[in-house]
């Protein structure tokens, strides 16, 4: 397999997992929102915050050529 090709399923696969888990961290942090989780509320938002920036960060990113 060429190198080209390697580079274009690595990037492929690196905006699926980003799209991926900036769904899941949006659901995340809504479902934080819209819950009365008490005294764990801020704990999830945080999580879901890390999730949705470490998804948008696999969405920016390119990979080394």
């Amino acid at each position: 397999m060429s190198e080209e090709g390697e580079t274009f399923w690595v990037s492929l696969a690196e905006k699926f997992f980003g799209l991926l888990l900036t769904i899941i961290g949006a659901l995340f942090l809504y479902f934080t929102a819209t819950s009365s989780l008490g005294a764990f509320a801020s704990f999830f938002g945080f999580l879901g915050v890390v999730i949705l920036i470490i998804g948008l960060f696999l969405l920016l990113v390119r990979p080394p050529e």
